[in-house]
């Protein structure tokens, strides 16, 4: 009779050349990594056709995969959040909440999609108002569905995303004991099996999906920063200046991930929310405050109501193939950096219930992000369709400058500028820390807590990707990164969306039966001091 082989737990790794990893996991993802890094190095001429060529033929052959999951996600989390499961606890019935409901909200903001939000706020409406998908371009029906169309691509579908994989990372590592690696998500129906060989796949994918979603942001940021430099300063915003900023910012986030969330992650968060307040209430009080309010309003109604039929909009019938470089990316990015976003969420959720942290991740952010492209995108629009056309001249010259060139219309424009600066790079420094700390913990089998060296390896890593894609490719190295990566990344959140449900029915059963077990108990109880009040009566 053969011996049953003995399973090691993905957290109980032993040390390996001094590093506390999982082998399989650390090692493959660095491989496959630095052969990416060094293949785009070499054939950069070559890298700009390969990449069109990749992303046009993944979002032809699966964007209808990427539009079904997408709803599907979002419509899971709304029904646990209404469902009786939304009344369990992340750690069990007596956990607290480890940080404050500001600071939570703070560190979910700025680990989601600060930097993104900050380049296309005002680009992407511009852009969807000259060539819009299906109105007349440079109309106020254009204007409309350029608002509609960066409302879906940046409101509930994508917090979503983030919420599905926070949430099920939170719930398996600290209401079920589990490693906080994706990999525990699915043990429901995989067991002790996640700790081998599939487990350490799993895995693999999601270090590589998060490394290539995080480049694309930092890629989109540095980007940002350098037009923005360019701009105000007049600096050469080349590719020397940006791969220089990428040192810079990198070498500042090492040192904040040296810190740890407590300190370093937070206090940068934190920072980040009172900076973009600023700059939010600079843009409301100095602009066109009315129409700001207004255009909000209108803008979230308009959404609400074509939401359906846009979200599951997928060119069956034109034969056309805009959301390629549009929806199709925005999903892949924002599921190529969920394992990111997710792990980071679960790490600051522990203590909220279910409802609460669905609610919180899908409603109060969504209405800031909504708010925000409002203040800046409409605003945008508003100015084109009253005459002056500098914004649109901007955006089409080089998109990393519509924030700066929008900011120019207002009073205080320089100190304005160096603001948004500002609030680019410390947006880059929490995306970039964030990131090394999720794939460290997803490199090291669990492990919140790993040696700082390997912390600083996988900062200095991604900052290493996002010069390389810049190198390579631009911005359309970036955008390939994020789908192809994205792609089988939505599978397995597909079968996350059965193992989460899986894992709270049963802990809903042991639920109920703690509680019909506690009233039976208070049941016996009052009986016995009904009988022994008699008897001392007596």
């Amino acid at each position: 009779m053969k011996k049953a082989k003995k399973i090691i737990r993905s957290d109980e790794r032993k040390s390996i050349f001094g590093l506390e990893v999982n082998g399989p996991v650390f090692f493959t993802s660095s491989i496959v990594i630095i052969l990416s890094v060094t293949l785009t190095l070499l054939f950069k001429e070559r890298a700009q056709t390969y990449f069109d060529t990749a992303q046009n033929f993944i979002a032809n052959k699966t964007g209808w995969l990427f539009i079904l999951a997408v709803n599907i996600f979002v419509a899971f989390m709304l029904y646990l959040a209404f469902s009786k499961y939304g009344t369990l606890r992340i750690g069990g019935a007596k956990a607290k909440p480890e940080f404050s409901t500001t600071s939570w909200f703070s560190m979910l903001f700025s680990a989601g999609m600060g930097i993104g939000l900050l380049f296309w706020s005002i680009a992407e409406p511009v852009y969807h108002f000259s060539s819009p998908p299906l109105a007349d371009p440079n109309t106020a029906a254009a204007a409309k569905e350029a608002m509609n169309v960066t409302f879906l691509h940046w409101g509930l579908h994508a917090w979503g995303i983030y919420a599905l994989v926070g949430l099920s990372l939170a719930y398996f590592t600290y209401s079920r004991g589990l490693p906080l690696t994706i990999r525990s998500v699915f043990y429901p129906f995989l067991g002790d099996r996640i700790h081998g060989r599939i487990g350490d796949i799993i895995d693999i994918f999601a270090v590589l999906a998060t490394v290539f979603g995080l480049a694309t942001s930092l890629g989109l940021g540095v980007k940002q920063v350098a037009a923005g430099l360019e701009h105000v300063f007049g600096l050469d915003s080349g590719i020397s200046l940006q791969i220089w900023l990428i040192v810079g910012i990198t070498l500042i986030a090492t040192i904040s991930v040296v810190s740890g969330v407590d300190k370093g992650v937070k206090f940068l968060s934190e920072m980040n929310m009172r900076i973009a307040v600023l700059l939010l209430l600079a843009v409301v009080i100095l602009g066109p405050t009315i129409f700001i309010l207004k255009s909000f309003v209108q803008n979230t109604g308009s959404y609400v109501n074509d939401l359906v039929s846009l979200s599951t909009w997928a060119e069956a019938y034109s034969g056309t193939e805009w959301q390629n470089s549009w929806t199709i990316f925005y999903w892949g990015w924002w599921i190529a950096w969920s394992p990111f976003v997710g792990m980071f969420i679960a790490r600051v959720s522990k203590g909220r219930t279910i409802r609460e942290f669905i609610l919180g991740v899908l409603i109060v952010p969504t209405l800031i992000t909504l708010f925000w492209i409002t203040a800046f995108g409409a605003t945008s629009l508003h100015e084109i369709l009253g005459g002056d056309p500098t914004i649109a001249d901007g955006v089409n010259d080089n998109v990393a400058t519509a924030l700066f060139v929008f900011l120019e219309d207002f009073p205080f424009s320089m100190a304005l500028n160096i603001i948004a600066i500002i609030l680019i790079a410390s947006f880059f420094v929490t995306s970039s820390d964030s990131g090394s700390l999720v794939v460290d913990s997803l490199t090291s089998g669990g492990k919140i807590d790993a040696p700082v060296g390997q912390r600083i390896f996988w900062a200095l890593a991604e900052g290493a990707v996002a010069a390389v894609l810049l190198l390579g490719g631009g911005l359309k190295a970036l955008q390939t990164a994020s789908i192809a990566t994205g792609l089988p990344f939505t599978l397995l959140l597909l079968l996350m969306c059965y193992s989460l449900f899986k894992g709270l029915r049963e802990d809903y059963k042991e639920h109920l039966k703690r509680l019909n077990q506690k009233e039976k108990e208070e049941y016996q109880e009052t009986v016995k001091r009904l009988i022994d009040s008699k008897k001392q009566k007596s």
